[in-house]
């Protein structure tokens, strides 16, 4: 099978993209924290399939508090092998797909942004490398069980009928997809992470930010105050 993905971004538009999904996103009312910490990935049981990989940590120079991005000098490669990277791309486009509102992860150029964030030598990144690396696997392994097939040579069908038993939480209380939910879970909000600050996505989020204002500031709208009021309601005190 040959190469599915071909980079679509620079390396200099990834790195601004990790950079700002390390800090909140905010889609659709629905705070994503992508750089935020995990807590301790639970025991692996008997009735479970999570491979459980160790992977070396990767270390190495890191851009300090004030990278030029004008003139970048990538002080780490990206790690993802082809076929890792095809995978990526295969369930960036079954997570957010194109529609009337806008082009897929894919075409955007999500798988490299997630590329670069699980190759990047930060803490909450390198966790988030061995959980990537290793829900890849799962479901390789997976469609193997299943259907004697790799994931990407699976049918549509086949390919959801796996996603449709981690993409829930509530199946993350069977031992044999407990792994593999935490897992999607945390890919998921790569990509939405990735897509959304991407130019394409910020604007099919309708982001009006670094424009001008003709005349006064009108101020936030009724429903910005309204969703504002509603999370600080739900702040813990």
């Amino acid at each position: 099978m040959g190469k599915f993905y071909n980079s679509k971004i620079s390396r200099r538009d990834s790195l601004k993209w990790i950079g700002t999904m390390s800090s909140t996103v905010l889609i659709g009312g629905i705070v994503v924290g992508c750089d935020a910490a995990d807590d301790a990935m639970p025991e692996v049981k008997s009735a479970s399939n999570w491979p459980d990989l160790k992977f070396k940590t990767i270390t190495g120079p890191k851009y300090g508090q004030d990278p030029d991005m004008l003139n970048p000098v990538v002080p780490w490669p990206k790690t993802l092998d082809d076929d890792q990277l095809d995978m990526v791309a295969r369930l960036c486009d079954i997570i957010c797909p194109a529609d009337e509102g806008g082009p897929s992860a894919t075409e955007v150029g999500v798988p490299d942004v997630i590329d670069e964030w699980v190759s990047a030598p930060y803490e909450n990144q390198q966790q988030d490398r061995v959980l990537i690396l290793n829900g890849l696997t799962w479901l390789e392994d997976e469609a193997g069980r299943r259907f004697n097939k790799k994931f990407l040579t699976a049918s549509d069908a086949e390919q959801a009928q796996i996603l449709d038993d981690i993409a829930y939480t509530s199946h993350g209380k069977l031992e044999e997809f407990e792994h593999a939910v935490i897992f999607f879970d945390k890919f998921r909000a790569l990509v939405f992470g990735g897509y959304f600050t991407s130019p394409e996505g910020i604007e099919d989020i309708g982001y009006m930010g670094n424009s001008p204002i003709i005349g006064d500031y009108p101020g936030p709208t009724e429903e910005a105050m309204a969703h504002l009021e509603q999370v600080i309601a739900n702040l813990p005190t």
